[in-house]
């Protein structure tokens, strides 16, 4: 019953980002320049700056090309993709072939050339996403290789594993960087499968085992020491239940692309996560390695990773119960942070006040790659 239930949802998630998402932010969400915004009021009017952030470039490009492989205006979808592929592959590079932090609004020259891993991964992500919808995809690829030479050159860390967060690197290692640039390895290999991609996301997996989930109770960490080695006071006590979400769907995916099963400590990431959810089904933000709640505000995008999990708990197991969590996490999103207009309310306090005053279109790649995983997982 549950699963009929979660199609429905699924059917109702292609509405809203063909109806809403999709022509919301194609209409209001550039700029003069032609650059993506970074976030726009509540009341739907870009917000401008002297600057944007790349990884929006990243991020809201990867947004068009799921709205093309989905089939909404094809015509439209193509044209924005075009258009982030040559700000990921030109305007925003260095001369060393990385990608810097921040561009000009006015689309003239990078305004901080700061690398940060995260914003790599973004962009490895997009270009993979894009590579496959483009007519000329071979040249994506090309950028993409190029991209992932200047990051094994430049900021791979040949000592203790994975890579520097940023240049110059930083004292506090960060596991959240390694996950998304897991992630866009995963597109990559289905996007460009001579590419090796599987074997960097070994590495990446392999750091999560033996690394990222040394701590108590085998649970993720967020941050490290310089040689991976365990933090003290907070970080050391507290988790991300929506990065403990987010690892599920990641370790189900590197399975998938394996042909294996996936990695035992899944279902114990996901039981841990789903056991820190509020009365009504709801992501906190933060909680400690007993399952306490240390801050129970909660965002949009960490009910997108639960969403995510669900849908790949139940692709393992079929277990109604499962669908039925989903369809919780559904209802959540809908209901309580996405608009009817295609927006969303980002933020809520532990007490269940509004505090977003904006916005961000980082927000709206999660929500797009959430639905666009229901509406696969359900044939919708």
């Amino acid at each position: 019953m549950s699963k009929s239930a979660l199609r429905r949802r699924a059917k109702e998630a292609r509405h809203w980002l063909f109806d809403a998402c999709f022509p919301l932010w194609s209409e209001r969400g550039l700029n003069e320049s032609g650059l993506f915004v970074d976030a726009l009021s509540l009341d739907h009017t870009p917000l401008a700056g002297d600057t944007v952030l790349v990884s929006t470039q990243a991020r809201q490009t990867s947004v068009f090309a799921q709205a093309g492989r989905l089939g909404w205006k094809p015509d439209t979808a193509r044209d924005l993709v075009e258009d982030g592929v040559r700000t990921l592959s030109g305007l925003a590079r260095r001369d060393d072939g990385l990608i810097g932090r921040a561009l000009l609004a006015d689309a003239s020259a990078l305004s901080d050339q700061t690398p940060y891993l995260g914003d790599l991964a973004a962009s490895l992500h997009a270009l993979a996403l894009s590579s496959e919808m483009l007519e000329d995809g071979s040249s994506v690829i090309a950028s993409v290789r190029a991209l992932l030479d200047s990051l094994d050159r430049r900021m791979k860390d040949r000592t203790n594993g994975g890579y520097a967060e940023m240049l110059p690197m930083m004292a506090t290692r960060q596991q959240a960087p390694h996950m998304r640039l897991l992630e866009a390895c995963l597109a990559l290999q289905r996007a460009d499968p001579e590419g090796d991609h599987l074997a960097r996301a070994s590495d990446l997996v392999t750091l999560f085992h033996e690394k990222f989930t040394a701590g108590p109770g085998g649970l993720l960490g967020e941050e490290f020491g310089p040689d991976w080695s365990a933090p003290e006071g907070d970080p050391a006590r507290l988790v991300a239940p929506s990065h403990q979400f987010q690892w599920v769907w990641l370790l189900g995916a590197f399975a998938s692309a394996q042909s294996e099963s996936m990695a035992p400590i899944a279902g114990r990431l996901y039981s841990f996560a789903t056991g820190t959810l509020d009365e009504e089904g709801r992501t906190l933000q933060q909680v400690s390695r007993d399952g306490g709640a240390q801050d129970s505000g909660r965002q949009t995008s960490a009910q997108t990773e639960a969403l995510r999990a669900h849908l790949t708990m139940l692709e393992m197991t079929d277990d109604d119960a499962v669908a039925a969590a989903a369809c919780t996490s559904f209802d959540i999103l809908m209901d309580e942070h996405l608009t009817p207009e295609g927006g969303w309310i980002d933020a809520y306090d532990g007490d269940g006040h509004i505090i977003s005053n904006s916005m961000p279109a980082a927000t709206g790649h999660d929500v797009v790659r959430a639905f666009s995983e229901l509406i696969r997982v359900m044939n919708a």
